[in-house]
């Protein structure tokens, strides 16, 4: 099912998501909803809080593969990249954010199973963004330069 994704100003973007702790149809069903929604919306990521679910579950689709991320925690990050970036929540905008370079995180699958993963570049970049929305942070409070993308 597509599900409406909401847009700054809603509060659920700005509050801290609490943990998952039942995996479960409910949740697979919510990922499955959040897949779907990506792919219709063309974006890299999509965060639970982005269509309204305050937990921390995140999925990102890039080429690297497509990844759930459940629970997701940094292990450590390092070096430094700046990108342009966006979001499927604040649309019609774009600016320049600093991020690790470089990031492992540990993390949930939808079945409760635990895992980690390195990653970097826009890969990296892609994670950071979207375990921000898990703590009320959107890109446009860490962005320079924030423009309409048609400028």
């Amino acid at each position: 099912m597509i599900r409406e994704i909401v847009q700054v100003g809603d509060e659920v973007l700005r509050q801290k998501c609490e943990p998952v702790t039942r995996f479960d149809q409910e949740l697979a069903s919510l990922l499955d909803d959040m897949k779907e929604t990506l792919k219709k919306a063309q974006g890299a990521g999509l965060a639970a809080p982005q269509v309204g679910v305050p937990l921390r579950a995140v999925i990102v689709d890039v080429p690297e593969g497509f990844f759930e991320f459940i629970n997701p925690v940094f292990v450590w990050q390092k070096g430094e990249q700046t990108g342009t970036e966006g979001c499927l929540s604040v649309t019609g905008k774009c600016g320049k954010v600093r991020r690790p370079n470089k990031v492992k995180i540990i993390y949930y699958d939808r079945k409760g199973d635990r895992y980690s993963v390195v990653a970097h570049g826009w890969f990296a970049r892609a994670i950071c963004h979207e375990l921000d929305h898990l703590d009320g942070i959107l890109y446009i409070d860490k962005a320079e330069n924030l423009r309409n993308e048609d400028d």
